[in-house]
Parts: structure tokens; C-alpha cells; sequence
């Protein structure tokens, strides 16, 4: 039994072939993220280092060129660029396009743990290695800000309060924070009083480093009795750094107030964030890998709305950034693109075909191909963007082919008299070989694409694959689905002509 005799005579199983593709579609569709064009980055690392007070020659001889020697020898960079700046190193690799993020990562830190003793003893802290990839850039930001509140108070509120609220939005990776002011004891030395008492900026780094720290200190045991000690050397409040010994001797003790003026302030005064004079403070989303740009999008707004509403008076949050903005547009007009060309289609194989009865089978194919591509998307790990939905597009026209072609033999069948069912078969059998070798051609124009190297073949990849998979299925569909309707949707009175086919007839054939 061929597959169109298998067809005709199973209906069932063939509807339930069909109900399998639409169904593996819709569930692959359901975990499909929404972006504006595929990810195509290549992997980035990059290495910080800080080093407090030391000067841009300093990092870059000391830090940034031991690092970037030891870099060198990992396989597949494309690019390595460095900053030497006033107290840090920012060192970033680029890999080659497909390359495998987290053994990127892996390479680099194998190689930094080994460049570390090269580095100078008292930086910060060791090397920060990170990655990044195509969901590293922000795609919405807002700002909070306040005329009567502090850059410090914003910024506690906008780390502790909205935050925390958006950090739990399905999708986001992480919320960046900009222009955030943390609280810093800062200690400003007098010169003057320094040189009087005989002490440098050393003394008191010293002082500070042995007064400002708090160690285990065990515990006591009796014979029925356990105490935990705990000491409490940490200076907290301003008072206590004040009153903090710096220097003692037989006659004098100098403390910390006496060289010094403290006050509780901000860590970096450097650089600050305001709109029109107001301080302000950033919030931004990162998405994580494969989200739901949509999704996160209107779950943000959602959440925006109910922070105005449970905002102090003294506060305002104003939306700075919303990249998802182009991205609804551009999938809306390729949406709306698809509607057009969907309708163009039914019009066009109705024109022909004169009887809505008839065209109805064919149409069939273009449901069930599509979304039965969304699937393939699924299993091939891509994303719904505007060249998918362009290769859907396009493959609207392509994949009622084999179907228009299929129902056309059987109608010339039935116009010779024979019954719908043998009609169907014997319709389908003349032009088996014909449609798998039109589907096999579709397909092997555009599956070369993959082939493709660089940033265009990554790019145009998935828009290849996408159309490919969809005329694949059209053809299992067009041999399966389409012969088995021509046999069962057939009027009771197969030569009766609708009044459309009867009033164009003359027209087509004077």
C-alpha cells in the first residue's frame, strides 16, 4: 500500500499526523523568544582588575600587559582590546562567530589564575573574568529621581525597593543600576596637622587597617558553661573613626580628628547622574538567553504602573528606554505582511479554481506547514524575529504549491468521471515523484544558506532553514492530508458547477 492509498483509505490516521505536526508546532511556539533580529554575537569575555590610586601607566605596564600576554595563547580570538584607566583594567576578548561561550570563559580564567602572580601583591582583589553575549545590552530603562532626597537616599531605594520588584520579572537576567551612590566613610587629612604631628597618609592607612577590623575571637568553656565571644571591632559611625587612636606615646595620644575631618558620605564623587539639576538614578533590564522580549516588556509595564502607584510623593520614575518599541513594530507589520499575503493566496486559488469547496483543500497546507515550522525553530534552538517571520512570509506561497498541484490531477480525475476516492489515489500516484522532487528543489535552494560563514551567514541563516523546513512539510502534507480531503469533501453531485464557475467559464475559454 503506497502512501496514497494509505491516505485515502486511513482518513484517521492521517488527521492525527496532521493534529501531531499543529500541535509539536504550537508547543515549540510557546517556548520560542521574541527578538528584534537573530543572535548573532560572538562570544565576549572580559577581564577587570582594580587597582585603588595607581596611575594609567602603572596598570597598563603592571596589570594589563601581563594579562594580555597571557591571553594571547587561547585558541580562536578574533580581537583582544584593553583600557588602562586611573585605578583599573578593563581587558576585553572577542572569539570567533559560533564559538562556545562557557569554554571561552573557562580558557580565559585557566589563563588569568595563571598570570595572577605575576600581578602586583596589593590590588583589590584578584581578576574578574565575565561574559557576555547578544542579551548583554539593556532593553528597557528607567530612572527614579527626587528634588528634595539625596543621590544616596535615591540610590538606596532604587536598590532595596524597585530592584528588587523588577529582578523578579520571568526573563531578566539581571537590573543594572546606573549612577548608584553607595555610602563611603570618607576621611579627609590635613596636611598641616599631619607634618605637626609628625605622620604621613601611610600612618593612618595603617591605623586604620589595624583598628578597623574585626577577628574570630572562639570561645569560652567551663565545666557546665559554653560562651561564644564575639568582639566588635568594626567602626561604624562617625564618632568612632574620629575617636580612633592613630598615634600614642608617653605624652600624647593623636587620634584620627585631630588630622582629619570625617563625614559619612559617598564612595565616588566623581561623576554624578541629574536631569535638568535633579539628582537621578538609572534602572536597566538585561534579558537572559532566549527570552521572551514581549513577554518581560509587558510585565514591566505592568509592574511600572503599580510602582507609581506605591511611589513616596517625593519621588518620580519616568521611562528612559524601551528597545522592545521596534521590535513590536517590526514583527507587527511583517504580521500584518503574512495576513495580506495569506488572503492573497485564498484569492487567488479561489479565482481558479471557482468553488470555495475545491480551494478549501488546498489552502490546508499553509496552517499546518507553518505552523509545524515553528517546531523546526524549537528543535533548532532559533528565535521568532523579523527574518523568521519573513521566511514565514514567503513560504505562505511556497507551501500551497504541492497542494494546488495535488488537487488539480484529482479534480481533472473527477471531470473524467471517476469516483473520489480512486480519483484521489490515482491523482496522487501520477504526481507523487513530481512533488517530491519541486519540495526537494525548494528546500535545496535555500539550505545552502547555513553554509554561510561570517556575521551575513549567521544572519541569514535561520530565514533559510525556516522556509526549508516549512516546504518539507508541505510536501508530507500535500501527499497525505490534501488526497485524503478530495476524497471525503466532495459534494453529493461531483459535475455540479458553482454559479461563479458557471458565469466565468465563457469568459475563460471564447
Amino acid at each position: 500500500m503506497d502512501i496514497a492509498s494509505l491516505s485515502v483509505k486511513r482518513p484517521v490516521l492521517v488527521t492525527v499526523f496532521s493534529i501531531i505536526i499543529i500541535l509539536f508546532g504550537a508547543i515549540g511556539y510557546s517556548f520560542l523568544g521574541v527578538r528584534e533580529f537573530p543572535s548573532i554575537d560572538p562570544p565576549v569575555i572580559t577581564v577587570r582588575t582594580n587597582y585603588t590610586g595607581a596611575n594609567a601607566e602603572v596598570i597598563q605596564s603592571q596589570i594589563t600587559e601581563p594579562l594580555e600576554k597571557a591571553i594571547n595563547g587561547i585558541e580562536n580570538i578574533r580581537t583582544i582590546s584593553a583600557s588602562s584607566n586611573q585605578g583599573s583594567s578593563i581587558i576585553t576578548v572577542e572569539f570567533n562567530l559560533g564559538g562556545n561561550l562557557e569554554a571561552a570563559a573557562n580558557d580565559v580564567r585557566d589563563k588569568v589564575s595563571q598570570a595572577v602572580r605575576q600581578l602586583p601583591q596589593d590590588i583589590d582583589a584578584p581578576p574578574v573574568v565575565t561574559k557576555s553575549d547578544a542579551n548583554s545590552d539593556a532593553i528597557l530603562s528607567m530612572t527614579l529621581l527626587s528634588d528634595t532626597r539625596s543621590h544616596l537616599e535615591i540610590s538606596d531605594y532604587a536598590e532595596n525597593v524597585i530592584a528588587q520588584n523588577l529582578q523578579t520579572i520571568p526573563g531578566v537576567s539581571n537590573v543594572q543600576i546606573w549612577g548608584q551612590k553607595r555610602y563611603a566613610m570618607r576621611i579627609r587629612l590635613n596636611p598641616k596637622e599631619l607634618s605637626a604631628y609628625n605622620l604621613t597618609a601611610l600612618d593612618v592607612k595603617q591605623a586604620l587597617d589595624r583598628e578597623n577590623i574585626e577577628l574570630p575571637t572562639g570561645k569560652i568553656a567551663g565545666n557546665k558553661t559554653e560562651l561564644t565571644i564575639k568582639t566588635s571591632g568594626r567602626l561604624t559611625t562617625v564618632s568612632e573613626f574620629e575617636n580612633m587612636v592613630v598615634k600614642q606615646d608617653a605624652s600624647n595620644i593623636v587620634r584620627l580628628k585631630d588630622v582629619a575631618f570625617v563625614e559619612l558620605g559617598m564612595e565616588n564623587e566623581e561623576s554624578v547622574l541629574k536631569e535638568s539639576g535633579t539628582p537621578m538614578i538609572g534602572l536597566a533590564l538585561n534579558p537572559q538567553p532566549g527570552a521572551n522580549y514581549i513577554d518581560i516588556s509587558n510585565e514591566f509595564y505592568k509592574r511600572y504602573e503599580q510602582l507609581k502607584k506605591e511611589l513616596p510623593k517625593d519621588y518620580e520614575i519616568n521611562i528612559a528606554l524601551d528597545n522592545t518599541r521596534f521590535i513590536k513594530k517590526s514583527i507587527l507589520e511583517v504580521k500584518e505582511t503574512l495576513l495580506i499575503a495569506l488572503l492573497l493566496v485564498i484569492l487567488i486559488i479561489y479565482l481558479f479554481f471557482r468553488d470555495w469547496l475545491i480551494a478549501f483543500r488546498p489552502l490546508i497546507d499553509i496552517p499546518v506547514s507553518l505552523i509545524g515550522a515553528f517546531f523546526i525553530m524549537y528543535m533548532m534552538d532559533y528565535s521568532i524575529n523579523v527574518l523568521t517571520l519573513l521566511a514565514i512570509v514567503l513560504a505562505t506561497g511556497l507551501v500551497v504549491d504541492d497542494g494546488i498541484v495535488v488537487t488539480e490531477n484529482i479534480f481533472k480525475k473527477l471531470e473524467k468521471g471517476m469516483k473520489p476516492e480512486e480519483a484521489a489515489i490515482e491523482g496522487t500516484r501520477e504526481i507523487y515523484f513530481a512533488v517530491i522532487s519541486t519540495s526537494l528543489t525548494l528546500a535545496a535552494v535555500f539550505m545552502p544558506v547555513i553554509f554561510l560563514e561570517g556575521f551575513v551567514g549567521r544572519l541569514f541563516r535561520e530565514f533559510g532553514v525556516v522556509i526549508a523546513g516549512a516546504v518539507l512539510i508541505s510536501a508530507f502534507v500535500s501527499l497525505t492530508l490534501t488526497p485524503m480531503l478530495n476524497a471525503k469533501m466532495v459534494r453529493k453531485d461531483p459535475t455540479k458547477r458553482s454559479r461563479f464557475y458557471i458565469w466565468s467559464e465563457p469568459f475563460l475559454w471564447d
